[in-house]
């Protein structure tokens, strides 16, 4: 129950944090700026790396998860429990920020600026660059697991600077299902639930050839 507890925690921080940071900057005619919504996304990711990795391995992330177990780097048992938690604690986020903000419409939710095949390759290949390098950095020496923080961390920042005016770049099914479903605003959430598995489970064979196991 740590485990899934400290899963709740950090995806409720994730969600509430970088949602939060979008409808802060749209409440105040851009005060944060799109770079200052990438960087809140970054290092609250770290943060909670620093923070919580010892306890849960701080997924924060169904697409996560799963590309874990795939690799046989975590138990598929825990994978429900994990997502659930991961669920739970991105909605209490959403649910705190509409009653915070009731006027904003999408909570920070994404939504594809171009086309959804666009929008869905984007994604799936966010998710495979950061799913290789959470792989290499979260289950290699020591050296690198003191820097895993921040390497996804910089990653995250990174493809969120860039390709979030398009997608959103939310690489996280439940970071888009909580403002969707707490919003309403449901109709391209099949994007952000999709794309990211397919391109975090990607990432787990082509680590494994990279590895040589």
């Amino acid at each position: 129950m740590r485990k899934y507890t400290a899963e709740a925690i950090g995806t409720f921080a994730l969600v509430f944090c970088g949602t939060g940071a979008i409808i802060i900057d749209q409440q105040t005619g851009g005060a944060v700026t799109h770079v200052g919504v990438a960087i809140t996304f970054g290092f609250i990711v770290m943060s909670m790396i620093y923070a919580l990795g010892n306890i849960s391995g701080a997924h924060l992330n169904p697409a996560v998860t799963v590309a874990f177990a795939v690799a046989k780097k975590f138990p598929v048992r825990q994978v429900v429990p994990y997502a659930i938690s991961q669920l739970a604690g991105a909605v209490t986020a959403s649910l705190l920020l509409r009653f915070m903000f009731p006027a904003n419409e999408m909570l920070g939710g994404t939504m594809p600026a171009g086309s959804n095949t666009q929008s869905f390759a984007l994604e799936l290949v966010l998710t495979f660059f950061l799913m290789l390098v959470i792989l290499n950095v979260a289950h290699g020496s020591k050296e690198q697991g003191m820097f895993a923080g921040l390497a996804i961390g910089s990653v995250v920042l990174l493809e969120a600077m860039f390709a979030g005016p398009i997608c959103g770049a939310s690489m996280n099914p439940v970071r888009s299902l909580a403002p969707a479903l707490v919003s309403g605003h449901l109709q391209s959430v099949w994007i952000y639930l999709s794309a990211p598995v397919i391109g975090a489970v990607a990432a787990v064979p082509i680590y494994t050839y990279l590895k040589g196991e």
